[in-house]
């Protein structure tokens, strides 16, 4: 009886995706010469952290049965502007507050469609991707901005006792996202109203206070991530974040939180995170087409939401 038991409480999506990336990890050791060294592994560090600083926003999003594709044109915008900023004079302290400002407000936005025009999540994010991209390019005239102060290289080239700043800003994000999710009343609201809507609504949760929240702090996220990625390559570029959500997304599912909303832990998220860094990087280094690149990706996330669906399947039938 006792060993019945621990094989149900046992945690076989974590160990399988744990396992995936260790295999992921040793093939790319074998068939790359360059994998293992120290400046590809601090070179994938530097990678994840984008996204896993966005991937906490993503979990409470889809963790109430949301979604965010416009979070790669956040970055991309929080980036154009952050550096037309800083390139006309703005000091850096208030450019930087002022891009997190952008970050809530294309937060906000999404939300107030959301909560008041009734779009659901998947349209009204399609959307905002489109349109914001197109505020990008705009507003660049299509093309890179140099220029950036110095000093300010320092927030996603720089190291702090040998760890990048921008990893050391992701795990702290990461710490933020788990006491959030798990010593607040926000946290058991945000899995309440993935769970069951109505009951969370009967049990007087705010469902668009919860839903105001979740958005815009995704989109201070992105806004963050936006502006590493733009002290990373010293530049406002305006493609930057082009595909990100793809990774995003994918690197939550993997993390085991349910597309269906209500399930999945925070911790677990980094593990997906790791797992979309070392795959995107293992296969530049082996020269993989660009294209091939994309096909896998794509496939890795169909992957996960089918386990997934699968899984909650098996539960509702146990």
């Amino acid at each position: 009886m006792q060993n019945i038991k621990i094989r149900k409480n046992f945690d076989w999506s974590s160990i399988g995706i744990t396992l995936s990336l260790l295999v992921l990890f040793i093939f790319f050791s074998i068939f790359s010469n360059n994998f293992l060294s120290t400046n590809n592994m601090i070179n994938i560090l530097r990678q994840i952290s984008i996204t896993g600083i966005c991937a906490v926003g993503m979990t409470t999003v889809i963790l109430t049965s949301g979604i965010d594709l416009s979070v790669g044109s956040v970055i991309g915008f929080s980036s154009i502007f952050g550096a037309i900023l800083m390139t006309n004079g703005v000091p850096i302290v208030i450019t930087v507050v002022v891009v997190l400002v952008i970050g809530l407000l294309a937060g906000s936005i999404t939300a107030t469609c959301i909560n008041y025009l009734s779009i659901p999540p998947l349209i009204t994010t399609l959307g905002l991707m489109t349109a914001i991209r197109g505020v990008v390019y705009l507003v660049s005239g299509g093309m890179p901005i140099y220029g950036l102060p110095v000093e300010f290289k320092f927030l996603g080239q720089g190291n702090i006792l040998g760890v990048p700043v921008s990893v050391i800003i992701m795990m702290v994000v990461f710490g933020i996202g788990f006491i959030i999710l798990n010593k607040t009343v926000f946290g058991r609201s945000v899995y309440g109203i993935g769970g069951n809507e109505e009951a969370a609504r009967l049990s007087g949760v705010n469902i668009k206070k919860i839903i105001y929240k979740v958005y815009m702090l995704e989109g201070f996220f992105a806004s963050l991530a936006g502006l590493i990625l733009m002290s990373r390559v010293n530049s406002g570029q305006p493609s930057a974040g082009d595909g990100y959500e793809m990774d995003i997304i994918t690197a939550v599912v993997l993390g085991g939180v349910s597309v269906s909303g209500g399930e999945g832990k925070i911790l677990k998220v980094i593990i997906g995170v790791v797992f979309m860094g070392v795959l995107a990087n293992g296969m530049l280094m082996m020269n993989i087409s660009e294209y091939w690149q994309r096909v896998v990706k794509g496939l890795v996330l169909l992957l996960a939401v089918a386990i997934d669906i699968y899984s909650k399947k098996k539960k509702d039938t146990a």
